[in-house]
């Protein structure tokens, strides 16, 4: 399971992040099969994919007979020893999301240029595609709604692939993906992650407390049935009973859970040694041949590139961030939104050739 879940975050070290169907291909042709000793399907690795189980949360009483969904009040979850953390199961579902052929068009995640998806004109925050000049010998990025609708609808500029693919990787290397830049850039969100373990375990103590408070009450109803004080056969004191073991049982299934997802989620505290190590494994990723690769690792860094006349903004969340330092060895990438590393003019603006805003 955690191989499954390692193809689709970070592929097998030569073909980037896998889809379900590249997973499936790898398996069967690796003659790794199932439990029952049978070949793999789609269905079945997009089950694993999706189920909450291996990360430590069992759904019981999920469909019904006719194997329709139950409403999520009626579904119970169990707590069970994790396979992945959160951490993972959350990325894998954004990713598989973000490459479903309704939000992601197919080219943008296979295609071959590196900043296919994440590049913008400034201008007109149009996307920029790959135009060709002198028979093919020229790549360029260029403004697609220029393309589309001419000069009245944006004049914005067209600048060499490879030259800016270069700058991108350049910067990201020596501005962002150096041990100390990235210690200042993530304080602010270490910090709100351990205010949410704070709140997290005040509400485990505040279950707990419960759980104790309704199991005092239950021995006090015993001894009570004990000393014949209190008779068994009275229905108010029987509902009563109920009520409480009800609560008692409720309060600790749930303690336990939050204990777990709260261990789970911390059982990786971002070090010095981990901020230098995936800072190292991604300068040399970017590196690597192929544009579909070194674009998955891209774009764990940063999420939107835009070109404007004089300067090229590079735009990235620094929870994302955060999540590709805690998730594992590798870089794995999902386009998401949220909080900015960068978002003003707060750094020494350089010609777009020659230099970036990062």
């Amino acid at each position: 399971m955690r191989l499954i879940y390692q193809l689709a975050l970070e592929g097998d070290g030569t073909t980037g992040q896998m889809g379900v169907k590249n997973i499936v291909s790898y398996l069967n042709k690796r003659r790794i099969f199932t439990r029952d000793d049978g070949r793999w399907g789609i269905g079945q690795v997009h089950r694993i994919l999706t189920r909450r189980t291996y990360m430590g949360e069992h759904e019981f009483n999920k469909r019904s007979k006719t194997k329709e969904l139950k409403p999520v009040s009626e579904i119970v979850v169990v707590p069970v020893p994790p396979i992945i953390s959160r951490e993972t199961f959350d990325t894998v579902q954004a990713l598989l999301k973000a490459r479903h052929p309704r939000v992601t068009p197919s080219a943008v995640i296979s295609g071959p240029t590196m900043l296919t998806g994440l590049i913008h004109c400034a201008k007109c925050g149009g996307a920029m595609t790959i135009r060709t000049g002198k028979g093919g010998r020229y790549r360029y990025y260029a403004c697609s709604m220029k393309a589309r609708q001419g000069p009245t609808a944006c004049t914005g500029m067209a600048v060499p692939m490879e030259k800016l693919d270069d700058l991108v990787a350049s910067h990201l290397e020596e501005r962002l993906l150096q041990p100390e830049r990235l210690e200042t850039i993530l304080a602010t969100v270490l910090d709100r992650r351990q205010e949410r373990f704070e709140r997290q375990r005040e509400h485990i103590a505040e279950l707990n407390r419960r759980a104790a408070e309704s199991e005092a009450r239950l021995r006090r109803l015993y001894d009570a049935i004990e000393a014949g004080v209190a008779d068994l056969d009275d229905p108010a004191l029987k509902d009563r009973i109920v009520g409480l073991k009800a609560i008692r049982d409720q309060a600790k299934a749930d303690a336990e859970r939050a204990q777990a997802l709260l261990q789970n989620a911390g059982s990786k505290a971002v070090t010095p040694e981990m901020l230098s190590k995936s800072a190292k494994a991604a300068r040399q990723r970017i590196r690597l041949d192929g544009g579909g690769y070194r674009r998955d690792h891209l774009r764990a860094l940063a999420q939107r590139v835009e070109v404007a006349e004089g300067e090229v903004r590079i735009m990235g969340s620094k929870s994302r961030l955060l999540q590709t330092l805690v998730s594992g060895d590798g870089v794995n990438a999902v386009p998401t939104q949220g909080p900015k590393w960068r978002r003003r003019r707060d750094s020494n603006p350089r010609d777009p050739f020659g230099g970036l805003l990062i």
